[in-house]
């Protein structure tokens, strides 16, 4: 059963439990999700409003209405990307897709706030670069991402990606040679109205958002990132 009066549409609860049964590979089986009329009965809803949930979740890429025999999973593996001590867009994608690209959305010269300088080791109020990216795997996008940096280290930043399309290239060209990951902190939520029109997702669909921080050989913070992935078409791996 959904639950009623708690602010959250009944098929966007039922397309949240469709999700995450199709996830865990409940309906492997048959290879469909149940009938409309066995889902209704299910939710204790109206066919029309399964109808809707499961619409959704078509537009999101998850399901296919198949006249005459229902509603089918789509068969699209999720792409690994790996969390290491070296992550990389590009190295951790490799061999799973054929074009993989991260584009510039934005970037602007902002003053730090407490939580940005904490993880930087900066003083509030001190200049850093944010660079705004949207990435993609074969035309899909897969991520998004606001990542910080110190704009008297690394002023550049944002003119060397415009060029380079690499964070790790436009580290090279601000000297910055190799960098490892110093913390990850990893929460699954639903995505905001940015996240949906961004990632082209329907609503309710969940994201994994890992807050990082990279750091240089010395141990000193270099950039501080919020990338969120499209949890039905990206799972993380943790590399140990």
């Amino acid at each position: 059963m959904v639950e009623r009066q708690i602010g959250v549409a009944l098929w966007r609860q039922i397309a949240d439990r469709i999700r995450l049964s199709i996830s865990n590979g409940d309906f492997d089986a048959t290879g469909m999700v149940p009938p409309e009329t066995a889902l209704a009965a299910q939710f204790g809803v109206n066919r029309h409003t399964v109808r809707s949930a499961l619409a959704s979740l078509a537009d999101e890429g998850l399901v296919n209405a198949v006249q005459g025999r229902g509603t089918t999973i789509a068969r699209k593996e999720r792409l690994s990307f790996p969390i290491s001590k070296r992550t990389r867009f590009s190295q951790g994608l490799s061999g799973q897709a054929r074009d993989l690209k991260a584009r510039l959305l934005d970037h602007a010269s902002v003053p730090a706030t407490r939580e940005i300088a904490d993880a930087l080791g900066l003083k509030p109020g001190e200049t850093c670069i944010r660079l705004d990216l949207l990435s993609s795997a074969d035309g899909r996008g897969v991520s998004c991402s606001t990542s910080y940096f110190s704009a008297e280290r690394f002023p550049r930043m944002a003119e060397h990606f415009a060029r380079l399309g690499s964070i790790t290239k436009s580290f090279a060209a601000s000297g910055l040679d190799d960098y490892v990951r110093a913390s990850t902190d990893i929460v699954a939520r639903h995505a905001d109205a940015n996240e949906l029109s961004l990632l082209k997702l329907s609503p309710g669909a969940i994201v994994i958002e890992a807050q990082a921080i990279n750091a240089d050989p010395q141990g000193r913070p270099v950039q501080y990132s919020r990338t969120r992935f499209a949890a039905d078409r990206v799972k993380l791996t943790i590399e140990t």
